[in-house]
Order: C-alpha cells, then structure tokens, then sequence
C-alpha cells in the first residue's frame, strides 16, 4: 500500500527521504542565517558520503541486504533469523544456522560512497565548479552505484515493470543531478557575463 511509505513510525526513512527532507531542513536554516544553500551544500557533500558509508554497515549488524551466493573471501555469512527471539535461531546443538555465504552489497556501497566522496573532494580542487554543482554531481553520482548494487540484491522489494523500486527512483534522481548540474553552470554564465556588462556600462558612463 503506497500510503505506508508515509508512516516513518513502522520502520523509519530510507535514504531518499532522509537526504531530502535533511536538505530541506537545511534550506530552511541557511535561509534563516543568510547563508548561501548552494555553497552549504557544497560543503557538506562529501561529509554526507562519508556518513552513508558508515551507516550502510547497519545492514552488516542486521544480517540483511546482501546479494548472490559466493565462495569469495569477503562473502557474508548470513544467518537463518529468529525475529521473535531477535537474534539467529539455532539448531539442537545450540550453533546458529547458517543459510550460506553470499556477496556483501551493503560493503560495495559503502566503499563507492568512500570513493565518491574522495573523488569530489578531488575534482572540487581541480576544477572551478558553480555554486552547487558539487552537490549536483553528488545527487547523479550515488544513484549510478546504487543501480548497480540494486541490481546484484536478492532480498524481497517491489518492483515496477520487472525493475526493482530503488532502480526507478535511482534513475530519475540521475537526470535530475544532471540537468541540476547543467542549469547551475548555465546560470553561473550568465551572472558572470551580466556583471561584465555591467562592468562596461559602468566604465562607459564615467
């Protein structure tokens, strides 16, 4: 039922509404003490990755979000859940049961957030972006990593047309960092040759 998506006391926010929501808070304060929101953003873009990161291990400590089986070193071993008991179930002898071994999708995020965030701080000293074009490339950035992860899970979600939710929405919070980024770099060319003009007609006029 669409309508549960609203009732954040049965299970709390995923990612897309608490990065939209946590960005209209901050909207709201840096309107508040006259601060810049496109720079505001700029700057706490790669601390956002970071913290992502972080918080993708949840899914480690909760036993859930991971992909097909493997037998590669790092794989996740994940074990039969006992919701009642809130830990895994066991056997006779008392051992967890263990439903196999399979591939950490929740660690393959978490490194790509690592690796975003290292290449934004990179490119934000090479290159002259736009107020908020950092933040732009940040909204296109994660989705691109996030398809992939979405595609290699095997937990239950709806779908829609065969695609996993997470797939649609992943895409078009793509295009809207890009025609973010391209409308912000436009608009930034267009102040700059307007304060040129005005520049000339001031000069002209002395």
């Amino acid at each position: 039922d669409w309508v549960d998506a609203f009732k954040i006391w049965e299970g709390g926010l995923g990612i897309w509404g608490a990065i939209a929501l946590g960005a209209l808070g901050a909207w709201i304060a840096c309107r508040r003490y006259e601060v810049s929101f496109l720079t505001f953003a700029d700057a706490v873009v790669p601390g956002i990755l970071v913290a992502q990161a972080i918080g993708r291990w949840g899914n480690w400590f909760n036993n859930e979000i991971y992909g097909p089986a493997t037998d590669l070193p790092w794989g996740l071993e994940i074990h039969e859940w006992d919701s009642g008991a809130g830990r895994a179930a066991v056997d006779a002898a008392g051992d967890p049961i263990v439903l196999g071994t399979f591939h950490p999708t929740f660690l393959y995020e978490s490194l790509f957030l690592l690796a975003l965030a290292v290449l934004l701080l990179v490119l934000d000293r090479r290159v002259r972006f736009a107020p908020g074009q950092v933040m732009a490339l940040y909204i296109a950035g994660y989705p691109v990593g996030r398809i992939v992860i979405e595609s290699i899970r095997t937990d239950a979600a709806n779908t829609i047309l065969g695609l996993r939710v997470n797939i649609w929405t992943s895409v078009v919070v793509f295009v809207l960092g890009v025609v973010l980024y391209i409308t912000l770099g436009r608009r930034a060319v267009r102040s700059k040759e307007t304060n040129v003009s005005d520049g000339e007609n001031s000069t002209l006029t002395r």
